[in-house]
């Protein structure tokens, strides 16, 4: 509960002496040098202009401005309110400019974070149209996250999370963006190339070529080995996509891509794709963020934009 000293402070820091008409006042008063024409600029009458300088004055107990002739001359004490004045009310147009973006959606910054390397690949490719479409909203991307991305989420170090890996969480919505095929990379000369589809067991003798994500985020073991209880006879892990095609290329490894990206490398490499059993393993790129960004315009602005990037 406040008391009276709180209550003293409250009024006194309400009743401040200069305020901003009185500011934009003296402006006016510099530039057009007359009463007449600086009240017009304002929108104020003329006996209007003169009462606020006079109880200015008044509380400051200083004159602020003097008439020669119909023309009129600011005292030294109005100087210094000009001078106050011509940094103050560029400072709070800009401020309320930005406030005014913020409440349109129009500015703010927003955190993305990635979870897989196609992830970023498809983010790569929608935010540049982001960006120009909202030049006042900044954008940060996270890869390599020190906790979970979901993590990222709940505790505010990212605000959207590209991720093919949805899961039910309070106060969390994962919006889907577009379905993809997941297939295998492999060499055009490998043995697996005159396959119609690859089957779990033909894994048994390859080496899988993976980024260092745990096993069980891995839907070539998760949506293909594991339910056929099959088990590939190595493993290989790397961040580099650049390793997973020389080592493909080169028969020493297999690696799985969804199709709309592995496309594009075929088209560099001597590469093909394989699909992974008869009906395929399918997926969602979903976008995660959490219930309480639901009105976020730049957050939807930026998912709409995502969503007509269908790969």
């Amino acid at each position: 509960m406040m008391n009276n000293d709180s209550y003293k402070t409250i009024h006194e820091l309400s009743s401040s002496m200069i305020e901003r008409i009185h500011l934009q006042i003296i402006l006016a008063l510099h530039q057009y040098k007359t009463l007449t024409a600086a009240a017009s600029s304002l929108n104020l009458s003329q006996s209007a202009l003169s009462h606020q300088i006079k109880h200015l004055e008044e509380r400051l107990g200083v004159k602020l401005w003097q008439k020669e002739g119909r023309l009129l001359r600011l005292t030294q004490p109005g100087e210094q309110l000009l001078s106050s004045a011509q940094r103050v009310i560029p400072v709070l147009q800009r401020t309320e400019q930005t406030l005014q973006a913020y409440s349109e959606g129009r500015q703010g910054n927003l955190r993305i974070g990635v979870e897989c390397y196609p992830c970023y690949e498809w983010l790569m490719r929608v935010i540049a149209d982001f960006l120009q479409s909202s030049p006042e909203v900044d954008v940060d991307i996270v890869q390599k996250f020190q906790f979970s991305g979901v993590e990222g989420l709940l505790n505010h170090s990212v605000d959207l999370l590209i991720t093919p890996d949805p899961f039910e969480h309070p106060g969390l919505i994962f919006d889907s963006l577009f379905d993809y095929e997941l297939v295998l990379v492999i060499a055009e000369d490998h043995p697996l190339a005159k396959e119609k589809y690859c089957k779990p067991e033909m894994l048994r003798d390859q080496t899988l070529l993976l980024f260092p994500v745990p096993v069980d985020r891995l839907d070539i073991y998760t949506e293909f080995l594991i339910p056929a209880h099959v088990s590939a006879k190595a493993q290989k892990f790397t961040e580099s996509i650049e390793m997973m095609l020389q080592l493909t290329v080169c028969q020493r490894g297999v690696f799985t891509l969804p199709r709309w990206l592995a496309k594009l490398y075929c088209e560099q490499y001597p590469l093909t794709t394989l699909k992974l059993g008869k009906n395929g393993v399918n997926k969602t790129l979903y976008a995660a963020y959490k219930q309480s960004d639901v009105e976020t315009p730049y957050l939807h602005a930026f998912l709409e934009l995502g969503k007509q990037k269908q790969l």
